[in-house]
């Protein structure tokens, strides 16, 4: 082959590969409501595996949660009858990359004539924030009370030692710590957590972890192996969303 028709063969070949590189996260689902309808429709509907990420709580077709013995809050007690869907990834912690989140946008007016940012903004504004929103990987059925106390919280691994700014939840071993703004999950979410994380990151440039946050995710990684339910969500999702989750695909090949 001629340096012509190499020339020219890379031409061709080059959008093909740019499009691969820039379409890894979520291009399919703008709607963050949808999303939380095909959790329940279509994702979560084994009763084997309807359990809630970080207390492993069982929920029915319906949401409704049994929740497992010993677990108590003192705190948002009107929400732990329904499962809500939980960004593992905050969304605010991706959110902030957006200058509609931070700063508003022209389009961000009620109808009284005031001026609006942060989320509700972005979602109204945003395209590539409304995507990365609705993006079904990042997305895991939790306890309403845990998800609201966990809100944008940074996972840590907290001290062994007692502290009166902990919140805890009985049986269920998520701790808040809630002077520091920080959560350390169970043992049963940690490897999916990692995962999540790293796949957002290499998903979407727009998000970054912190150098701590990454090596965290690292060894959480290692440390809590893929499980088979994990993959087999990934494949569900991969189905209706349309994009390969690499970090999951690399790992569940022995599974």
């Amino acid at each position: 082959m001629d340096r012509t028709k190499i020339i020219l063969l890379s031409a061709l070949l080059l959008p093909t590969f740019a499009q691969a590189q820039t379409n890894e996260g979520n291009t399919t689902n703008q709607s963050f409501s949808k999303a939380k309808k095909i959790m329940q429709k279509k994702i979560y509907t084994n009763t084997v595996d309807m359990k809630t990420i970080y207390c492993g709580a069982d929920f029915n077709a319906d949401k409704y949660i049994t929740l497992p013995a010993g677990f108590t809050t003192d705190v948002y007690k009107k929400r732990v009858k329904r499962w809500e869907a939980e960004h593992v990834v905050p969304a605010e912690n991706f959110g902030r990359a957006f200058s509609e989140w931070r700063d508003g946008a022209k389009v961000c007016v009620d109808s009284k004539g005031k001026a609006f940012k942060g989320r509700k903004c972005a979602e109204k504004a945003n395209k590539e924030y409304r995507l990365m929103q609705s993006d079904l990987y990042n997305l895991y059925p939790a306890i309403g009370a845990v998800n609201a106390a966990r809100q944008n919280y940074n996972y840590v691994m907290l001290p062994k030692t007692a502290s009166k700014n902990y919140r805890s939840f009985g049986s269920c071993d998520m701790i808040i710590d809630k002077k520091d703004r920080d959560a350390q999950p169970p043992e049963r979410a940690r490897g999916e957590i990692a995962r999540t994380y790293m796949y957002f990151e290499s998903a979407y440039p727009k998000y970054k972890m912190s150098r701590q946050q990454r090596q965290l995710m690292t060894v959480w990684d290692k440390q809590y192996p893929v499980s088979k339910w994990e993959c087999e969500r990934a494949e569900k999702i991969q189905k209706i969303q349309g994009n390969v989750n690499p970090i999951l695909a690399a790992r569940c090949r022995n599974i």
